[in-house]
């Protein structure tokens, strides 16, 4: 999803985009599915997408917009499609690897079954001869026998090893697929999903060590206005810059995040308000000490400012109460004149 209609999404701004959404779907007598409305969100929030001008040439040249149409369009363009492309392929991969290697071994024990015929019947041929002709046959049937197996044996030990690389660079393939879905592609933090997961294993973690756990909420001032006047490429030049100061501070087993549009969330493990505060408040002056320039131009963008708000954990508080709790912070700090830090705990107790 562009950073465009994340920004739409959660703004007033959305509701029209909903409903224009739905009046062009009319329009084109294409049916309201989910699937649809998602591609249609994403085509009129941000035309000139890669999805937005693959749906204007698709309308343009009239082509009847089918079932199979849209997910074609969601695995290629949406991100969940082509994670979920991923996953299939991968999942047939493994899937041939395996019946392979089943076959080998079935085909080894056979072989094995086999050879161990074969010795049953020399040890009974050895028991009733004596002649020595007859010694030096069984003796060949045996070597054939042997080495036959030990032919079946390496062949299916090479198998075993070709496999298990394959296993290895497919578990390998699909960990960077499962980083990429947790990953925000603008910033490079965190998504969304990874946040919320994140958020409950760290609560789960804070009650069974009974350890002290802190959640900040982080939102660049006046951001819509600084994209209307600049572009949304500036714009996003502006995220990446604040997401790698929030990135650089933010190390192990701090979790920082992209949460939605210009907002970011800030995990602190075992820390307490006050350290997170002073955490904040470095990111903050960093983030505002630094004059930027538009790369296209060279043009002064002027300073970028943050506000942010903190909530330190209580025992037993589900991540959704303390996201909330942190989330009125951070109004604080805008109701308050911006460019500021608000602890959520004094602003409880001034309450």
């Amino acid at each position: 999803m562009s950073t465009q209609v994340q920004t739409t999404l959660r703004s007033p701004e959305a509701f029209s985009l909903a409903r224009r959404a739905v009046e062009e779907m009319e329009r084109a007598g294409v049916w309201p599915t989910p699937l649809n409305f998602e591609l249609w969100v994403h085509y009129l929030g941000d035309p000139e997408s890669a999805l937005g001008r693959e749906m204007v040439r698709l309308l343009g040249a009239g082509d009847v917009f089918t079932e199979g149409t849209s997910e074609m369009l969601a695995a290629e363009y949406l991100p969940r499609g082509r994670l979920s492309e991923e996953i299939r392929d991968a999942g047939a991969v493994l899937d041939r690897e395996l019946s392979t290697v089943s076959e080998a071994i079935a085909k080894a024990q056979k072989s094995q079954a086999a050879y161990g015929q074969t010795l049953a019947g020399a040890s009974a041929h050895l028991e009733g001869e004596s002649a020595p002709s007859a010694l030096i046959g069984v003796v060949a049937e045996l070597t054939q026998a042997t080495t036959f197996v030990q032919k079946e044996n390496a062949t299916l030990e090479k198998r075993l090893k070709t496999s298990t690389k394959e296993v290895a660079r497919l578990r390998e393939h699909l960990e960077q697929v499962r980083r990429d879905a947790m990953t925000d592609a603008l910033t490079n933090l965190a998504n969304r999903k990874a946040f919320d997961e994140e958020l409950l294993r760290a609560c789960d973690e804070a009650d069974k060590k009974r350890q002290p756990m802190t959640l900040a909420v982080l939102d660049i001032d006046h951001f819509k206005r600084f994209n209307d006047t600049w572009g949304h490429q500036t714009g996003d030049q502006v995220l990446r810059y604040v997401a790698s100061v929030i990135g650089r501070v933010s190390k192990a087993p701090r979790v920082a995040a992209r949460y939605g549009g210009e907002e970011f969330a800030i995990i602190f493990p075992g820390e307490v308000a006050p350290l997170v505060e002073a955490a904040l408040n470095s990111i903050r002056e960093e983030v505002g000490t630094r004059a930027l320039r538009r790369r296209s131009t060279n043009d002064e963008l002027g300073a970028v400012t943050i506000s942010a708000g903190l909530a330190q954990r209580r025992p037993g508080e589900s991540g959704s109460s303390l996201l909330d709790r942190a989330d009125e912070a951070l109004y604080a700090s805008k109701r308050t004149g911006r460019n500021k830090v608000t602890n959520g705990e004094r602003l409880e107790t001034a309450a």
